[in-house]
């Protein structure tokens, strides 16, 4: 039993296990849909027009978001979705369309033109984007045209500029321009001549005969491309002169009505193009809308109208619309209509973006927009159209598929527009779902039967329950129940107790809620007799389709029939009976179909059931149309008749009424009618008197059983107007607001408009202008400000339509007091003449006027001057005032003063009295220049009448007044300029005023002379004319002397190429004072064949002139640079070749290619200049004739040009076709016996081709008949005819043949068989070529009975046989391995008994040729001349020499060069430079020998300091360093390096590392009163200088500091390292550390030397080969798990001094950073790892991020770290980066010497197993000696053959080397080269591989010392140091007693190089090349080296195993320990301090 508290556990448990399940459907039922979730928006949809061109292609943007992220597909306008299209179209994973650029050709339409959209969905819905018009624009050639315009003398003018259509739509005009240089742009300015309209036309106002001469062009951009071009063509004015007048005209190619659009804020022009004469008047109307009634065109700042153009700025909407232009002049009137519409861009908007809306609850979408025009509205829901396209979306009752994405689209024909709204369903709604239900069951009476249905859904459904159609309720045996599960589920049940057989049939579950419905039905069977349940009657409307199903019970059952009348259905087409019981009426008539049908259920046993089914047919009413289409007025009587057709009675009718929306004052009346039913079938509705309240609509409605009709009308009832308020007359007092009221109403409501009657009297009446002061609002006439002019009759008028509408006239009365038109005006007369004065005054008489002057009463009895006269007119009265004379006085204001009942009023006249103005005074001169001069004066009296002008008149001093020039001034300014005038002229000026009555008299005139300009002519006759290729001559005369505007003092030149953009490069050429003489200039260096532009401009101390006109030229034509391309040769025939080939390029030819050369020779003597053919021709191929037969040719053809002959293309090969041979050369018959004869031949001299066969003819001599013959083998040189007649004489001859055919005879020879056999040599005299090593044969075939004896003479010496020489068994002489001496003659003899002979050979050698020899003839700066001779004992013939060249930090390079050139210049080469070179010469065997090294070096020298004084210019806060101070030395200066730092600072400031050398240079941001040391390094490419310098810069005052009297001197060179106070001066810097490094020097090499004296003693292996020693120290391999003994004493010494790391190196020029940094930045500007070469410039170049400096240098063992970093090397090492470096210390000590770990270097070949860093890998074959070569030893020779594995190879040409042989003779300057591993590792060994021992050369002076105070001084000290492992002395490791072991440190690299050998030029601060330089060896393979004579040096390779063995017991480690260390071999000298 479980305790107490866990049954109270468990209670709690399932109690909260219960409300979990109750809770739950609650909550699944009441939750919301998820907030987050959401369908798709557009974030960036795109635009409505894409267009671009081909070139670039485009992409389109489509994103959308959603929850969850939508999909985004690309659809067709018509829906379709879009797919790639390789290469032209294509869609990419984010959803983009991309069109990439694509060919013109590759176009397609459906495609590139098409409208697409971007539809976007996902689970809540489907959006759809706007329509995206893509339109691709393929670039083709277009160009613009202007025509010409004619136009009317002092018309308007508007040139077009027709661009084609197809580019319409993106090309625009930007500008238009003149012949006249003038342009032309869009603007705001619209007073000037021109005006180029925002449409892109250009507007000429008032044009006149001058504008017809100029030509006008347009220039176009294209929008897409970018691209502008100028217009074609060139338009012109044709300007015509008036002849009478001329009414206006519009162009003939305008249409009477425009049609414009424009885009809103774009402006618009509207074009009135009309021409007239008189000149016409332009007006612009525009319509109200709506209306055929126009207004003016208010013009302000945004509208403007220029002639007749209408400009429009920044458009908006209202601007819209139908304008109207009206051209009038005196002759007649023409009128030009515009439609505007402005379009403004769509965009649309839907409220709310988002509803949540509950079932069945309505739904409202409002459809915001805006643009304009809007054409159509739409609707679509997800993508699919609804039909809707009113603004408001309504939906009254909101379903679950009513959920989704709506959108709202507004278009035009141009763009579209669009908004997304999305609907929710509020709350969870699922319709109904039958989850589980019953199946059709069949079963025996008598059971229980029960079936159940489980039906699920939001909200919960109810379930009900059928069968067979009626519904089961709970009776009797049926029992209906239902329940809800925890989840939510409804379960309902029927239980049928006891089931009978009539319980059977179809049995129907129905799940129904508010939200949908859901059904199941199944069979119940139950085994019994046929039953047919009762069927209650169908009642059914006529034409519906009637559907039963007969309810049938028992099982089973056979058959189901329906019967009608006994007759079994289907008796017509209507019905349809089905196997189940279901019947089918269609369209159900009550005549053919109302019945009772019979159905019949039978079983197989022939039971059967009947029921039956009484059909009724209902028929619906049918109401005959009716309508009242009569015009009713107020007052008829109306009757509307409702007439039933047809229908089932009984039939109710009703009628019913709906007031239509109308004026509320009708709503108040009750409308008065009656209904009256005549009969049965009809009613009619009476109106008595129709009122505007009857107007509505009518409704009648007839009902019966089976439903009701409704029919509608409408009616409207007309109302005449009638008064509400009648006017009536009216009298205003004059300046009032007139207000009269018209009122009346009416149906329609009438329009009330006034009239004004034409003249005084009523009768005739116009409509009222509307203006600023008369308008009509609601029927009211308002007179603001009512005048006498507004007096008159009106008229109201009130109509609508009805009758003939009302109208009344009243009369508008004004009562005015006097009234002066005009208040005040001026009136002018000349003093002494008459004048006369009047005043008008209008208003109600009588009328007084009084006179004033100067508001004094005027009395003419006072002055009998004056008299007053009164006229009375109709409208007032007239008083006029006469002046008999005038006088001054007279200028006053006179005042008539008018009075009558209503009020008075007054007016003024201004009098003025006019004469001639007074004479200017105070002329002065304000400024002057060389062409105009700024005057001033006083304005004098004007004689009240303004002025009108002044008059200046000036003049040359000399010249008269008679002879002046005038230049008219305004009258109302008092300054103006007189311009034109000539430059350093005296001129004259005075000044005269002009008024309207005459002018005024000369002022005083005043003397100026006008100051210099620069020159304003050009020069003339300019020629240009070429010199050679390179050069051309300029030669010109000055301008004319009146443009020179003051004294030419010279000539600026300027060219260029044509035809470029680029600027002028001038030249200055000083004036020649001779007059009339010509100036010349010749330009040199130019290109060959090039056109050049000059232009000149002269100059005088103000300035230089205008340039003259382009004078172009070519330079004179040169050969072309570049030989013909893609040449062929194609044989012909036996003796002929066609050659063709394509022209070089033409930017090459440097000239007009004439002719082509075609060079041929045969193959084997091409060699030969001589025998060289040449033929000409000009075009592209040619036959080349009489060619030797089956030969191969050797051909080059070349270009010509003028200026000579071109390169030659590559030499191309053919063979001639063979053909027939010639004739054997020779024959000889012997005899042999008495019946045998041999006959022998040579070969034809020329067998055209392989001969195939020889065929020997023989005869008896003279018989007849055909001749023997017998064919011979090709090989066979004689035959021996036998079975002869004896004593009988035969002829013999002999044929060749080929494959063509067979030759012609040799010359027959006669022979006769005999006894007698003299000694006879069948063979010829012959001459044999031999090629050098190898083995050669002569024959010396012999007859003779009995056997001659053969003996051989060797150059007439008779031969004894040798080990290379003997005589073979048929007589042949056998020379083994030919040399050169065994060429010479060779005769064979042979004699018997009876006879002797003998035949002589000739025999050639052939080898390549000896070395040459090479000489010094001339040197330049850049170029070193060599004479080449051939070794006098070369035999074969020379075809050319190949000579090698290299500087000394630099690659070898070649030049071919021809064997009859005796001289050969080496261009292009660096300044002041060593050279070496060496040459060989070639023939057809191969490359011979190399001469001797020949070392020579480039004229020049390292640059030169210069003064102080002159270099540095001293400022308080910065020093300027003129650098041209400098001396370059001879060679060009590169660039300069500065740096700075305080006097009493160690560290140095790098300032620039690249200033230019002709630039000054200001060093900034120093600091005043201060000393300075400043160090400037000057580079040329024969090396640099370094300069220091002290200085002090000035005070802020600009005072000096006083000097420091530290003895430190002033401004030397060297500087002293500045102590402390505290230190005694003995420990200065400068001397202490010289002295300490002497010691430890010395110290170091007695140690050496006594150690290696030792080891020499001891019989050390070193004192054999020193390369093999080296090469077992270095070449050791080092496995894994290798160990290197520390314990050894004699381990340093093998590894060779080690530098300490706080050794100072000289710099690297231009640089701050390390070796290793900077050679492996050199890696990447040269494609060799060559030696790095400081004069190279672009290096520096190159290099041009500086080294950005971490923390201080720190050289201790610690602090191991590269303490510069260049940007993109922060995460490298450096190459060889160790990782503990050796200090002094450590140095001395030997076991600490290996206290350091190496990384090699990988650089692309890393090592493979067993082979680390640079070891050669375990037994390896053959030498493991391989060094790692310097980078300056020549390329691999062309004709040299590799070893693959390092061995020696087989060459003839010996390696030279960079050595001096001559100074050192003990060296063998050849053992220094290496041999590649196969491995691809370097491999090190000994001493510096390329330099010679300086002991044994005698050194030089060294011309660095007083520069760096020994071999290094200060200025060296700032660069970093490295532990100099790199290369040892030379010196030390040859001669161990020669000093410390410490290496003295090399001079700087730009050493003179005539110092001692070549081992100076290297500099210690480039790392080895076993360190940096990797490049794996040499470029080549030398072996079979000349050797040196010393026997110590040569050793074979079994004495270098057995050394290498005997080294091992040394090393207590062994070899095994030695392979087990992995990847950590130990590399010599690469180790490095970083």
């Amino acid at each position: 039993m479980l305790p107490l508290p866990r049954l109270h556990a468990i209670k709690w448990l399932t109690l909260l296990a219960a409300m979990a399940a109750f809770c739950t459907p609650l909550a699944y039922a009441a939750s919301q849909p998820d907030a987050d979730q959401k369908g798709p928006v557009f974030l960036n949809e795109p635009i409505n027009r894409i267009d671009f061109s081909n070139s670039t292609g485009a992409e389109i943007e489509c994103k959308a978001s959603g929850n969850p992220m939508p999909e985004i597909i690309w659809i067709r306008s018509d829906g379709t979705a879009v797919g790639d299209v390789p290469g032209l179209r294509q869609i990419s994973s984010d959803g983009k369309l991309v069109f990439p650029p694509f060919r013109a050709e590759d176009y397609r339409q459906e495609v590139h033109a098409q409208v697409y959209a971007c539809l976007a969905r996902n689970q809540f819905g489907t959006i759809i984007s706007r329509d995206v018009h893509v339109r691709a624009v393929v670039s083709q050639h277009y160009e613009e045209d202007i025509h010409k315009a004619f136009v009317i003398r002092g018309n308007s003018a508007i040139l077009k500029c027709d661009i084609p259509s197809f580019v319409a739509d993106f090309v625009s005009v930007i500008s238009w321009h003149t012949d006249q240089e003038e342009s032309f742009f869009p603007g705001t300015e619209y007073d000037g001549k021109y005006l180029v309209l925002p449409s892109g036309e250009l507007h000429i106002r008032e044009v006149g005969p001058e504008d017809g001469y100029k030509s006008y062009q347009c220039r176009t951009k294209h929008r897409l491309t970018g691209e502008t071009r100028l217009s074609a063509t060139k338009g012109r004015l044709v300007i015509t002169e008036p002849v009478g007048s001329v009414s206006p005209k519009i162009f003939a190619n305008e249409e009477n009505i425009k049609i414009i659009r424009v885009p809103l804020m774009h402006s618009v022009t509207l074009l009135c193009p009309a021409q007239a004469y008189p000149v016409p008047v332009f007006r612009w109307y525009k319509f109200i809308e709506g209306t055929t009634r126009k207004q003016a065109v208010i013009l302000n700042e945004r509208v403007k109208q220029v002639s007749g153009t209408l400009i429009i700025k920044d458009a908006v909407v209202e601007d819209s619309g139908k304008y109207l232009c009206v051209v009038n002049n005196s002759v007649g009137g023409e009128s030009v209509e515009t439609v505007l519409t402005v379009t403004a861009p769509l965009s649309a908007k839907i409220d709310p973006p988002t509803q949540t809306v509950d079932f069945g609850r309505p739904a409202v979408f409002t459809c915001q927009y805006s643009g304009n025009p809007i054409k159509t509205i739409s609707w679509i829901k997800d993508g699919k159209s609804i039909g809707h396209s009113d603004q408001v979306l309504r939906i009254e009752s909101v379903k679950k598929e009513d959920k989704g994405m709506y959108q709202c689209f507004v278009r035009n024909d141009q763009e579209s527009a669009e908004a997304s709204a999305e609907l929710k369903l509020g709350g969870r709604f699922d319709p109904p779902v039958i989850r589980q239900a019953f199946q059709e069951e069949t079963m025996e009476p008598g059971p229980s039967v029960f079936l159940k249905c489980v039906a699920g859904g939001n909200p919960t459904p109810e379930i009900s329950w059928e069968l067979d159609g009626k519904k089961i309720a709970n009776i009797d045996r049926y029992q209906v129940g239902q329940y809800v599960t925890v989840n939510g589920d409804v379960v309902s049940y029927l239980n049928i107790t006891s089931v009978h057989a009539n319980d059977g049939g179809l049995y129907k579950c129905i799940a129904k809620s508010k939200v949908g419905v859901a059904e199941h039905s199944a069979k119940l069977n139950v085994y019994g007799l046929p039953y047919i349940r009762q069927m209650e009657k169908k009642a059914i409307v006529a034409g519906e389709t009637l559907i039963v199903t007969c309810p049938v019970a028992g099982y089973p059952i056979d058959s189901i029939v329906w019967e009608r009348d006994n007759r079994a259905l289907p008796i017509n087409r209507k019905q349809k009976v089905f196997p189940n019981g279901t019947l089918i009426i269609e369209n159900v008539e009550r005549n053919s179909d109302q019945a009772t049908y019979t159905c019949v259920a039978k079983n197989v046993e022939g039971y059967s059931a009947r029921g039956s089914l009484e059909v009724q047919v209902m028929v619906l009413p049918q109401i005959t149309p009716f309508s009242y289409d009569d015009i009713i007025n107020t007052g008829d009587a109306i009757d509307l008749l409702c007439q039933i057709q047809k229908g089932d009675r009984p039939i109710k009718i009703n009628w019913s009424f709906e007031r239509a929306a109308g004026d509320a004052r009708y709503d108040s009346l009750q409308p008065i009618m009656r209904t009256n039913r005549i009969s049965i079938k009809s009613s009619v509705l009476s109106i008595p008197r129709a009122t505007p309240a009857h107007t509505g609509t009518y409704t009648c409605m007839a009902s019966n059983a089976a439903g009701s009709t409704i029919y509608s009308t409408n009616i409207t009832v007309n109302v005449p107007p009638r008064w509400i308020l009648e006017p009536t007359d009216k009298a205003f007092a004059q300046g009032s607001d007139a207000k009269v009221e018209c009122k009346a109403d009416g149906f329609p409501k009438p329009q009330v408009t006034w009239k004004k009657a034409v003249g005084d009297s009523p009768g005739e009446y116009k409509d009222l202008k509307k203006n600023d002061n008369i308008r009509v609002e609601e029927g009211t006439l308002h007179i603001d400000n009512i005048q006498k002019t507004n007096e008159g009759y009106y008229l109201c008028e009130a109509i609508n339509g009805i009758g003939s509408g009302l109208s009344a006239v009243i009369m508008i009365s004004v009562q005015a007091p006097p009234e002066f038109t005009e208040k005040l005006r001026n009136q002018t007369a000349r003093r002494g003449e008459p004048a006369v004065l009047q005043c008008e005054a209008k208003g109600e008489k009588p009328i007084g006027i009084l006179w004033n002057m100067n508001n004094v009463r005027l009395d003419p009895k006072n002055d009998n001057r004056y008299t007053i006269r009164e006229e009375i007119l109709s409208t007032g009265v007239m008083s006029s005032l006469s002046i008999k004379r005038t006088e001054r006085s007279d200028s006053a204001l006179f005042t008539c003063l008018a009075t009558n009942a209503f009020g008075s009023d007054d007016a003024s006249i201004n009098m003025i009295i006019q004469e001639v103005p007074e004479m200017p005074y105070a002329l002065k001169v304000l400024d002057k220049s060389g062409r105009s001069v700024q005057l001033s004066w006083a304005q004098p009296y004007d004689g009240n009448s303004p002025l009108i002008r002044y008059i200046i008149e000036f003049k040359r001093s000399r010249a008269s007044w008679d002879e002046v020039d005038r230049v008219m001034v305004p009258g109302h300014t008092t300054e103006a300029q007189v311009q034109k005038l000539s430059p350093a002229t005296t001129y004259n000026i005075r000044i005269v005023a002009e008024n309207a009555i005459g002018t005024s008299q000369s002022s005083e005139a005043v003397t100026i002379i006008t100051a210099e300009e620069a020159p304003s002519g050009k020069p003339q006759n300019i020629k240009v004319e070429p010199v050679n290729q390179t050069t051309l001559r300029v030669t010109w005369k000055p301008p004319a002397r009146s443009e020179w505007n003051g004294e030419i003092l010279g000539y600026y030149v300027g060219y260029k190429l044509s035809n470029t953009n680029s600027s002028y490069v001038f030249e200055t050429v000083n004036f020649l004072t001779e007059e009339g003489k010509e100036h010349s200039l010749e330009l040199n260096n130019l290109r060959v064949y090039t056109q050049y532009s000059v232009v000149i401009q002269a100059f005088n101390k103000i300035g230089a002139g205008p340039l003259s006109d382009e004078e172009k030229q070519f330079t004179a034509e040169g050969t072309p640079s570049q030989p013909p391309s893609d040449t062929a040769c194609t044989t012909l025939t036996s003796q002929t070749i066609r050659v063709s080939w394509v022209s070089p390029p033409l930017e090459s030819a440097n000239g007009v290619i004439k002719t082509y050369k075609v060079v041929y020779a045969p193959s084997d003597e091409w060699y030969d200049d001589t025998k060289r053919h040449y033929k000409k021709t000009a075009s592209s191929d040619t036959v080349l004739h009489g060619l030797k037969k089956f030969t191969n040719y050797t051909m080059q053809v070349l270009a010509t040009t003028a200026g000579g002959d071109g390169v030659r293309s590559a030499p191309i090969h053919c063979q001639t076709e063979p053909d027939v041979p010639e004739a054997p050369t020779d024959v000889k018959a012997l005899v042999k016996g008495q019946a045998a004869i041999l006959v022998s031949w040579r070969p034809p001299a020329q067998p055209n081709g392989i001969i195939q066969q020889y065929t020997v003819y023989s005869k008896v001599e003279g018989a007849e008949g055909e001749p023997k013959s017998q064919k011979i083998p090709h090989y066979q040189m004689s035959y021996e005819a036998t079975e002869l007649e004896k004593n009988k004489p035969y002829e013999f001859w002999v044929t060749a043949s080929t494959n063509i055919g067979e030759g012609q005879p040799s010359k027959s020879i006669v022979a006769m068989p005999s006894d007698q056999v003299p000694a006879k040599i069948a063979s010829f005299d012959d001459t044999f070529t031999a090629t050098f090593k190898e083995d050669a044969k002569m024959p010396c075939l012999a007859v003779g009975a009995p056997q001659p004896e053969i003996t051989w003479k060797i150059k007439g010496v008779e031969f004894t046989g040798n080990d290379r020489m003997r005589v073979l068994p048929d007589g042949s002489l056998l020379i083994k391995s030919v040399n050169r001496q065994d060429a010479g003659e060779y005769s064979c003899h042979a004699e018997n008994s009876i006879a002797k002979d003998s035949i002589t050979h000739k025999l050639i050698v052939l080898a390549p040729p000896q070395s040459p020899q090479v000489s010094l003839s001339a040197t330049t700066t850049d170029s070193l001349t060599v004479k080449l001779k051939p070794h006098e004992g070369d035999t074969a013939p020379l075809h050319g020499y190949t000579l090698h060249y290299k500087p000394e930090f630099g690659e070898w390079e070649t030049a071919e060069v021809s064997v009859d050139a005796q001289k050969y210049t080496i261009e292009n080469l660096l300044c002041g430079s060593r050279y070496q070179v060496y040459a060989t010469g070639f023939n057809n065997i191969g490359a011979g020998e190399a001469s001797d090294i020949l070392n020579t070096r480039t004229k020049g020298y390292k640059p030169k300091l210069p003064e102080k004084q002159r270099f540095i210019e001293v400022s308080s806060n910065s020093v300027s360093l003129h650098f041209k101070a400098w001396k370059d030395g001879g060679c060009p200066m590169s660039h300069f390096v500065v740096e700075n730092k305080k006097r009493d600072q160690t560290e140095w400031n790098q300032i620039s590392n690249n200033v230019k050398p002709d630039n000054n240079y200001v060093v900034l941001d120093l600091e005043p009163a201060t000393w300075y040391n400043l160090r400037i390094t000057a580079h040329n490419s024969a090396g640099f200088t370094v300069a220091e310098y002290d200085f002090a810069t000035l005070t802020v005052t600009g005072g000096t500091v006083a000097p420091l009297d530290d003895g430190h001197g002033t401004g030397n060179l060297n500087t002293r390292i500045r102590l402390p106070a505290w230190m005694p001066e003995w420990l200065d810097l400068n001397f202490m550390v010289p002295l300490i490094a002497t010691v430890i020097v010395v110290a170091v090499g007695i140690l050496v030397v006594c150690v290696a004296l030792s080891r020499r003693r001891a019989d050390d292996l070193r004192g054999g080969q020193k390369d093999v020693y080296y090469d077992v120290v270095y070449n050791q391999t080092m496995g894994p798990g290798a160990t290197l003994d520390k314990r050894r004493p004699d381990l340093r010494d093998e590894l060779g001094y080690i530098a300490p790391p706080n050794r100072k190196l000289p710099p690297v020029p231009g640089s701050n950073y390390n070796t290793c940094d900077r050679i492996k930045r050199a890696r990447g500007i040269r494609s060799n790892h060559s030696t790095w070469d400081p004069r190279r410039t672009n290096l520096y170049e190159e290099l041009k991020t500086p080294p950005v400096p971490l923390h201080g240098n720190h050289y201790g063992p610690e602090d191991v770290q590269c303490h510069y970093r260049h940007p993109g090397m922060e995460d490298e090492i450096c190459p060889y980066a160790t990782f503990h470096l050796l200090g002094f210390r450590e140095e001395m000590d030997p076991t600490k010497a290996m206290n350091f770990q190496t990384f090699p270097h990988q650089n692309g070949h890393a090592p493979g197993p067993g082979h680390a860093g640079t070891m050669g890998p375990p037994g390896h074959p053959g030498h493991v000696h391989s060094r790692s070569g310097s980078q300056s030893m020549p390329r691999a020779n062309r004709y040299a053959r590799k070893n693959s594995q390092g061995g020696q190879s087989s060459i003839y040409t010996p390696a030279p080397e960079y050595d001096d042989p001559a100074n050192c003779a003990e060296e063998d300057q050849y053992r220094r080269y290496t041999r590649v591993n196969s491995q691809g590792g370097s491999l090190y060994s000994g001493p510096g591989p390329e330099y010679d021992d300086p002991a044994n050369c005698a050194p030089e002076e060294d011309q660095y010392g007083s520069q760096y105070g020994g071999p290094y001084g200060t200025p060296y000290d700032h660069y970093g140091s490295r532990g100099s492992m790199g290369r040892r002395s030379v010196g030390s490791a040859r001669n161990p007693g020669n000093g410390s072991p410490e290496p003295p440190p090399p001079p700087p690299r730009n050493h003179d190089m005539s110092n001692s050998s070549f081992n100076d030029s290297k500099e210690s601060n480039e790392i080895s090349e076993a360190e940096c330089d990797r490049d794996h060896g040499p470029r080549g393979n030398y072996g079979a080296v000349k050797r040196s004579p010393l026997q110590k040096d040569q050793r074979t390779t079994e004495e270098m195993r057995k050394l290498i063995e005997s080294r091992r017991p040394l090393n207590e480690a062994g070899p095994k320990q030695l392979q087990q260390q992995s990847g950590a071999g130990f590399t010599a000298y690469d180790t490095m301090a970083v």
